[in-house]
């Protein structure tokens, strides 16, 4: 967890998140964020917190996954003055891209990037919301390689510190506002 908030601003994001327990299947605990959104200071604090981090990686580009990292690559993005690029489920972006196949819980997906999404020797910080088992953030990682990056630096709003997903993404620098 990244400490440039104090415990009480972090513990306040904390909790407005509503854990859902048994969605979508038994045994998942699923941290729905949308109740953040819905209190308009703690998601400004929430953004505020993410920025200040990225602030010091200083990305050329800003990548982020859809569909929750969108929540927050965007505004990352232009709140830094640096471009923003979507990383998209098979099918939604309209021009050539690179594809990347990863493994679900129940089968695979795809996630594609634009061609000319990025040039070569950028440092790109790629954002999403939560750092769980690591696998969709791997696969984005191996899309954005395709522009050889100078450096690749991971941002998520929580990471679930019991799948381990820090251990699979270990090459990388990675920060994440909240821990549980």
């Amino acid at each position: 967890m990244c400490k440039i908030f104090s415990d009480n601003k972090v513990m306040n994001i904390k909790e407005k998140i509503r854990v859902v327990p048994d969605f979508p299947t038994p045994g998942i605990q699923f941290y729905d964020i949308t109740t953040l959104f819905s209190d308009a200071q703690a998601f400004r604090e929430t953004i505020d917190a993410m920025v200040q981090i990225a602030r010091k990686f200083e990305p050329d580009v800003v990548v982020a996954l859809e569909s929750r990292g969108f929540f927050f690559g965007p505004t990352i993005a232009y709140q830094l003055d640096v471009p923003f690029v979507p990383v998209r489920k098979k099918g939604k972006l309209p021009y050539t891209t690179y594809q990347e196949t990863y493994l679900l819980e129940y089968g695979s997906a795809t996630m594609e990037i634009h061609t000319d999404a990025c040039s070569e020797n950028q440092k790109v910080l790629i954002v999403d919301d939560v750092l769980a088992t690591g696998g969709s953030m791997a696969a984005a990682i191996n899309l954005v390689n395709h522009f050889h990056p100078k450096e690749i630096h991971l941002l998520f709003l929580m990471e679930l510190e019991a799948l381990k997903g820090r251990k699979k993404l270990s090459k990388y620098a990675i920060d994440s506002l909240l821990t549980v």
